[in-house]
């Protein structure tokens, strides 16, 4: 935990790691506080606006009895289990129950169509998936196609046939389980990330990943926790952002954190979820500011104490607005799935510099290297590299150990982002390297929408850009050649789009659809999507 300092020099040079060697996040951030107090841990809060509150002696004993319901179906250490959940108490009881039986889970978005979960499910070798109604309903058109998968649990009381109660389960199953004993290296999560090639990729991370991302929390939140914190994100428990800098951080601290059931992010709906419930700590994407903003949302009784933010820079104009509506500054960061937030801001500590990601979160050494490793002048465009061995880093890509061996170069984790490093120590975000596409907070690797597009009987090739976008930062665009037989039309283009929010995500779909007799490619036959991009 981060001792307050008065000045960023201080309180980088003073920080030291401790990181047991036995951890485990079940015992971290739920058992560590379940004392008998009935302490607070979690508010659920439906789309109506009813609410239900979960202590940690509640999640202890849900866990507890979950872990028991998947031992007794045959579950054992290292199997994988699937989070297929939006905000709720369900989630975390899940992540808990398979941490408690050193399982490894894997949360996925709620979003995702067919082909997203079909793949993230077959890569991983998934045992077991915990959904709701709506899930199992994606779920029951693979299953056929997941051989692995023996068990799939719905929240609801009379499930589909083919599904058994989550609930149910629970209340019939003993709520004693001890922790299962484990290393901090001992793995706990695959989280997929989409790269530019290929299928998406799994990082499989350890226990103390959780102990590597507190750091940065604990300094963008203004010394995270204060007395009366309470946490909220509107940002996917899934996706890394929302579990870890947000979920896990909050409950590791005993900390309070609010789950919004909330299927849209809406403006004035936030800032009435913040009001009621006297949330003083958000984890806000840029596209969440944006969107605020464009509503001109005000609400006296939003009292923030702090805002974090990241994925894409916030400009002067967009800082300054937030200091205005809600008297406080946001603290960008930055990080990625593999290695996770390695800078931050605090506005205590040194002056945010609009257009700056800030400055490397005390623990970790970050610098600007070339594609060797090797270490760049300051003020020179280059690669973005962290400084291994660190606790928050993957163990590696979940079985692709050739793009785990691209990952690294000399004593460095390479991110692929492009920046420079002033002489003050600001770091600067320029460009991705490949062609990740940052849309509303995601990152969004093409190739998977381009093999899904490939998929429909119309299309003969397809390549996918980002296009600015003044809300999202990027929007994606499809370049389609069709087959013989298809015309360009308004309606197949809006038939193409529909097939790939179905397959995929509805974040990953194509908002805009273009048509070409061909693609811009290299002599080896690669897109040039640079061209693509230049042509808007």
């Amino acid at each position: 935990m981060l001792t307050p300092a008065p000045d960023y020099d201080t309180l980088y040079r003073n920080f030291r790691w401790e990181i047991p060697a036995r951890f485990n996040m079940a015992q971290a951030c739920c058992d560590a506080h379940a004392d008998g107090s009935k302490r607070l841990a979690l508010i659920d809060v439906a789309e109506s606006g009813e609410t239900a509150r979960y202590s940690y002696d509640d999640l202890k004993t849900f866990s507890g009895a979950f872990a028991n319901v998947l031992k007794a179906d045959g579950l054992v250490r290292g199997d994988i289990v699937a989070v297929f959940l939006s905000q709720s108490v369900e989630l975390p009881v899940a992540h808990l129950a398979a941490w408690r039986g050193a399982m490894v889970s894997l949360p996925l978005f709620v979003l995702f169509g067919e082909d997203a979960l079909e793949f993230r499910l077959q890569n991983s070798g998934a045992k077991a998936v915990v959904t709701d109604e709506a899930g199992f309903a994606k779920l029951a058109k693979i299953r056929d196609r997941l051989p692995e998968l023996k068990h799939i649990y719905v929240t609801s009381d009379n499930p589909p046939a083919g599904a058994t109660s989550f609930w149910r389960a629970i209340r019939a199953a003993s709520p004693d389980y001890p922790i299962t004993d484990t290393s901090c290296d001992d793995p706990a999560l695959i989280i997929y990330t989409s790269g530019t090639t290929g299928n998406p990729k799994g990082a499989h991370h350890a226990h103390r990943v959780l102990l590597g991302h507190l750091p940065n929390v604990e300094m963008a939140h203004d010394f995270f926790p204060q007395p009366n914190d309470v946490m909220w994100t509107p940002a996917d428990w899934a996706w890394i952002g929302g579990l870890i800098n947000a979920l896990l951080a909050a409950m590791y601290h005993g900390v309070p954190i609010v789950a919004s059931r909330a299927r849209k992010f809406e403006s004035h709906a936030a800032m009435q979820l913040m009001a009621d419930h006297n949330i003083r700590n958000v984890f806000l994407p840029p596209t969440a500011l944006k969107l605020m903003r464009q509503a001109q949302v005000k609400h006296d009784g939003v009292k923030l104490r702090s805002i974090f933010t990241g994925g894409e820079s916030l400009g002067a104009e967009m800082l300054a607005w937030v200091k205005t509506t809600f008297g406080v500054d946001a603290h960008e960061v930055f990080g990625q799935t593999e290695c996770n937030l390695v800078v931050g801001s605090n506005a205590k500590l040194f002056p945010i510099r609009p257009g700056a990601m800030g400055k490397a979160t005390p623990g970790f050494d970050v610098r600007i290297v070339n594609e060797r490793g090797e270490e760049l002048p300051r003020g020179t465009r280059g690669i973005i590299g962290v400084r291994q061995p660190s606790p928050v880093t993957m163990l590696g890509y979940w079985r692709n150990p050739e793009a785990t061996a691209k990952k690294y170069a000399g004593d460095f984790l390479l991110t692929g982002d492009l920046g420079m490093q002033d002489d003050d120590g600001y770091f600067w975000y320029m460009s991705r390297e490949d062609d990740v596409i940052t849309s509303a907070g995601y990152r969004i690797g093409p190739s998977e929408i381009e093999d899904t597009l490939l998929k429909h009987p119309a299309v003969a090739n397809a390549a996918v850009v980002g296009i600015p976008d003044p809300i999202r930062t990027e929007s994606i665009k499809a370049w389609i050649v069709l087959r013989p037989g298809f015309d360009a039309s308004d309606a197949l283009a809006k038939e193409i789009q529909e097939f790939v929010k179905t397959r995929l995500a509805a974040y990953e779909y194509p908002r805009a659809v273009a048509f070409a007799t061909e693609l811009p490619m290299t002599a080896t036959g690669k897109v040039l999507r640079r061209e693509l991009r230049a042509r808007g």
